[in-house]
């Protein structure tokens, strides 16, 4: 998901946006094979990972364990943490990851989390900074996140105050839930997961890592967890180390992790 755009009149904006976005599904109508390999190297330089793995494709629950690669190795660092996931579990969403793998495919609205290998995006949160080295977005009520498919900014966090009142109708995710939605704080730290930036309209939507409202509550997609494990995660994680947020089942990981280089785990969840 794109930084925050603030500096375009209301009208520049939208017209900007709808001609990426029909670029960018003109140039998408069809798929092509990806290798493997190739795909690996797209990530070879990243030297941050949060990993998330869970028991299936089904469960809303997860653990999260971060590592640092030093001479071409990867090392685990700290300890493994409980997660929160979707309330349906996972399905593989679009990041830079190969596009054709066997299993469930990430929709709007399924309540799944995004599945494969994503880059970390920008931090947000309520507050007007974060102890992160990541770019900091701080939010206010006139932030959302467009989840309505027929949008031309499906997929970004906009600011009324530049794009309008009207560009958001409908949409169900504010940025300040805790205004919003009865002093919500699961937003009021994150980061976002950089699933599905050409905006494809119905792949999924506003996928974020943030807090956990309760240690079992589901999220309709997100990640979340506790308040220390986030702050942990956001002290450590690196931009110029091109930071990556993984996600799948056990046995799907174990399928791929040497293929797409990608640490190797000992005791599963």
């Amino acid at each position: 998901m794109p930084p925050i755009r603030s500096t375009v009149t209301r009208a520049g904006r939208l017209f900007a946006a709808a001609l990426l976005v029909g670029t960018l599904l003109f140039s998408g109508c069809v798929h092509h094979a990806v290798n493997p390999a190739a795909s690996a190297a797209t990530w070879s330089k990243s030297r941050q990972l949060v990993l998330v793995t869970t028991s299936d494709w089904n469960t809303d629950q997860g653990t999260l364990r971060r590592y640092q690669r030093d001479a071409g190795n990867w090392r685990e660092v700290g300890d493994a943490r409980p997660v929160m996931i979707g309330r349906s579990g996972a399905a593989w969403g679009t990041g830079l990851h190969p596009s054709s793998q066997p299993g469930p495919s990430k929709r709007e609205g399924d309540g799944r989390a995004p599945a494969g290998v994503f880059r970390i995006g920008r931090a947000f949160g309520y507050a007007g900074q974060a102890a992160t080295a990541l770019p900091y977005d701080a939010m206010q009520a006139s932030h959302y996140c467009i989840d309505v498919n027929e949008s031309p900014l499906y997929n970004r966090i906009v600011d009324t105050r530049v794009v309008g009142t009207q560009a958001v109708a409908g949409s169900t995710e504010p940025m300040r839930r805790d205004i919003h939605a009865d002093g919500d704080q699961r937003y009021r730290l994150g980061f976002v997961i950089e699933h599905n930036t050409q905006g494809q309209p119905t792949a999924g939507s506003c996928i974020f890592a943030h807090l956990w409202k309760s240690p079992t509550d589901a999220t309709a997609g997100c990640t979340a967890m506790d308040e220390s494990t986030m702050t942990d995660l956001l002290a450590w994680l690196r931009p110029e180390l091109a930071p990556l947020f993984v996600l799948m089942p056990v046995q799907e990981y174990a399928r791929v992790q040497s293929q797409w280089q990608l640490p190797a785990i000992g005791r599963q969840p």
